[in-house]
């Protein structure tokens, strides 16, 4: 997977043997541009750069980097190319040129020029990109000619040193400048980092730093860099309506304040966590500012209506239209508000600027899920895999841009990596290309000759994702593609952790994959066997029909691939410090991440089965363990004239009403989407149709008997402590708000016969209105509608 210099088919300037030229006094940011682009040259080529602040006098390329107000005094006026800059210089923009001494000469010069200091950094990134780097060689495309500035003046994403990460709380402060320079030569300019306390443990047994002294190394590092450093902090104390409980808040954050080198700005979310009303949160975060102020003037503060009810919402929007405080600068949209992003800016005043901040890192149970996720990966990859969804990612990004001044997105983790970088690309160019992107990614992360062979190869893990698992047998020809880029690696590589973290994505999917068409086989073989159990007895029915279900235990099959996710996990360890196991990394819990521990999770109804024939030894009786074993083969059999929808799963929802989709509503704000649970029992009962909030979750029928009379059977899903409700029509009640049984049964009520009179029937359900939280609550595993 080498790059050599020389392609016939590449026009390519070589830069072997280039000076990097600097103006005299560069700032501390500018200087550490340069050491970064010095230092990734020579990890990548083993070829350093020498550095000059005198225009070199000798016949070898140049790089000249710094200001374009620097540099236009700096190059020798026979370049001239600066002098030809004549366009608005937008901040954080650069250009990259390839020029010549002059017409007769052969030796070029590349000039990155930033529009101010913090472009210069940006300038040194793309100029990254842009090189064709390899063991001993490094070369630019001999056409180089880009001017750019960003869109957004806010790309940045949250680097958490804290336990609940699957890997951040784990890294050394080189880590994590190391992350800083991947992330800023994309474009980032901002991480927001989290206090000390937080809604987290205390410590990590992870930990090579306390956390305060860990912030306080990541935010030097980021003013070296001249990145913007934000804080996340939660607040989390019980009651602010208390005068001790704030004057122990300002102590405590006023203490980080001071410690900090750097803060530009401090977001404090409403809810998750946190649960103060909007009076009493505006009230402590007024004295919280002044607080701030006096450490970092320029510092600003920001706040999100994040879990708040509906009226604690109207309470907000009425304060800050009423009161306008000056003291608040900008207002967050992430996971739970509980109005869309359009929405929240139309009810916020203008004067307030919003930032988005967009959960990234998980796939399950948060701001945007994998559209119609299959169950197998729901229950086996879990909410925080490795999950690399360039255009669903680019989707969100380029519909809710216009509403925001950018982002820091939400991370757990390194498994997202790839979202981050497709993010800050974004919100610097929203016209990027998404294949531009990730072509870049693999160029610069892992070498020339994974442009286009690793790209490819992310789009594919993103297409894994999608549709039914059983029927994508794509899912084989994305592990046989990263199987030959394997093979072709070299020792370094395999070193490389994005390469091992797609390796390890490619080979779960499959494993999965085989495990899920042999489960489901052995389950349809099962339930033959207990199509006849009058004929060959209920016992010894049972009995054959659990030891063909065991058989996923007893004769497992894919075993080298599992091996090798195994192998991989612990590479990921070593070189990232991934912590894909709670026993063997001590991850801090399994749906964090550590789905090494989930790997195996039954894949059928296996352990339902079990329990029922279990049950079913008990009855004395032949005819009763019959008629036991006859419910588990009809299950989902509605009866003549009836209808069985199974609503989680988009094969089996024939009568749910989705009138949206992912491409116009990402967020699901106005339609149902599948969420998943933990839930034991049927393997249907893991998963679930839902809405949120107020939304209502709505079935029709047609096509019914007018003359007859129906009553209707539902499993309620999601483990969710909300009341649900269920009206036929318009308001004909089947049942008022209940108490979701837990663990969940089926429930049976009659239909008023009024509601399907015309031959149609609508269901509505509904949780109870205008709460706050996660806005999840209203969730249906299973419908069966009889003729009675």
């Amino acid at each position: 997977m080498g790059f050599t210099l020389g392609d016939p088919a590449a026009d390519l300037i070589d830069l072997r043997q280039a000076t990097i030229a600097v103006p005299p006094d560069l700032s501390g940011s500018e200087a550490k541009a340069v050491t970064m682009l010095v230092e990734e040259v020579e990890k990548r080529t083993q070829i350093r750069w020498p550095v000059a602040e005198a225009w070199p006098a000798r016949a070898d390329p140049v790089i000249a980097v710094g200001t374009a107000a620097a540099l236009a005094s700096f190059v020798p006026d026979n370049v001239g190319a600066l002098a030809q800059d004549s366009g608005e210089r937008k901040p954080e923009g650069y250009r990259l040129r390839v020029v010549k001494e002059d017409r007769a000469s052969t030796v070029p010069v590349v000039l990155a020029a930033g529009n101010d200091t913090r472009g210069v950094l940006f300038g040194v990134g793309r100029l990254l990109r842009m090189l064709r780097m390899g063991r001993n060689t490094v070369a630019l495309p001999a056409d180089l000619n880009i001017a750019t500035a960003p869109r957004s003046p806010l790309r940045g994403h949250q680097l958490g040193y804290r336990p609940k990460t699957n890997s951040y709380d784990a890294w050394s402060l080189p880590m994590w400048e190391q992350y800083i320079r991947d992330l800023a030569v994309f474009g980032t300019n901002a991480v927001e980092l989290i206090p000390p306390r937080s809604d987290d443990d205390a410590d990590s047994p992870h930990f090579p730093l306390p956390p305060m002294e860990m912030m306080i190394g990541m935010a030097r590092l980021l003013d070296e860099y001249g990145l913007d450093v934000w804080i996340w902090y939660p607040a989390m104390d019980p009651d602010y309506s208390n005068p001790q409980t704030v004057a122990s808040a300002l102590a405590e954050w006023g203490e980080v304040f001071r410690q900090l080198p750097r803060i530009d700005a401090v977001f404090v979310p409403g809810g998750d966590p946190g649960h103060t009303p909007p009076k009493a949160l505006l009230n402590l975060l007024a004295e919280q500012a002044q607080s701030l102020r006096r450490h970092h003037p320029q510092a600003q503060l920001w706040l999100s209506p994040q879990g708040f009810s509906q009226a604690w919402l109207d309470e907000l929007v009425a304060v800050l239209r009423a009161e306008t405080p000056a003291w608040l600068n900008g207002i967050v949209f992430g996971p739970q508000v509980r109005v869309s992003l359009p929405q929240l800016r139309a009810l916020i005043p203008d004067r307030y600027p919003i930032r988005h901040y967009p959960d990234i890192t998980h796939s399950r149970q948060c701001e945007y899920p994998v559209p119609d996720w299959d169950l197998a990966y729901a229950l086996t990859e879990g909410r925080e895999g490795i999950n690399p969804r360039p255009l669903a990612q680019a989707h969100i990004a380029r519909q809710l841009q216009q509403f925001t001044i950018g982002s820091i997105t939400y991370s757990e983790g390194c498994n997202d990596d790839v979202n981050k970088i497709v993010w800050s690309a974004l919100e610097w160019d929203p016209d990027t290309d998404v294949l531009a992107i990730l072509r870049d990614y693999s160029r610069y992360f892992l070498g020339e000759g994974y442009t286009e062979a690793f790209a490819q190869g992310l789009l594919a893990l993103e297409r894994n994702w999608q549709g039914a698992l059983l029927t994508n047998e794509g899912v084989y020809t994305t592990l046989y593609q990263f199987q030959a880029m394997e093979r072709a690696a070299s020792p370094q590589d395999r070193l490389n952790w994005r390469f091992q973290q797609a390796l390890y994505r490619a080979y779960y999917d499959a494993y999965i994959r085989s495990r899920l068409l042999y489960e489901q086989s052995l389950e349809d073989q099962a339930l033959e066997i207990l199509r006849g159990a009058a004929r060959r007895g209920s016992l010894t029915a049972l009995t054959d029909a659990e030891a063909v279900l065991d058989r996923a235990v007893t004769h497992p099959i894919a075993a080298d691939w599992r091996a090798r996710v195994f192998e991989l996990a612990e590479a990921l360890y070593q070189s990232i410090r991934m912590q894909l196991s709670v026993e063997r990394y001590q991850a801090i819990a399994v749906e964090r991440g550590a789905n090494l521990d989930s790997i195996d999770a039954p894949l059928n109804n296996r352990l339902w089965l079990k329990q029922r024939f279990a049950e079913l030894r008990q009855r004395p009786q032949e005819p009763d363990r019959l008629q036991g074993i006859e419910e588990i083969v009809r299950w989902t059999d509605p009866g003549p004239g009836g209808f069985y929808d199974e609503p989680g799963n988009p094969a089996r929802r024939d009568h749910l009403l989705t009138d949206l989709d992912f491409e116009r509503d990402p967020g699901t704000y106005r339609s149902a989407r599948i969420g998943f649970s933990g839930t034991p029992g049927r393997f249907a009962w893991a998963r679930h149709v839902e809405t949120l909030y107020d939304t209502p979750l709505q079935m029709r029928y047609t096509g019914l008997d007018p003359q007859a009379a129906y009553r209707i059977r539902i499993v309620y899903g999601g483990g969710d402590i909300r009341k649900i409700r269920l009206v036929a029509g318009e308001d004909l009640e089947v049942h008022p708000y209940i108490a979701k049984p837990a663990p969940p049964r089926p429930l049976e009520f009659d239909i008023p016969l009024a509601a399907s009179t015309g031959g149609e029937l609508l269901l509505s359900w509904s949780r109870e209105p205008g709460l706050g939280g996660n806005g999840r609550g209203c969730q249906v595993c299973e419908v069966w509608l009889f003729k009675k």
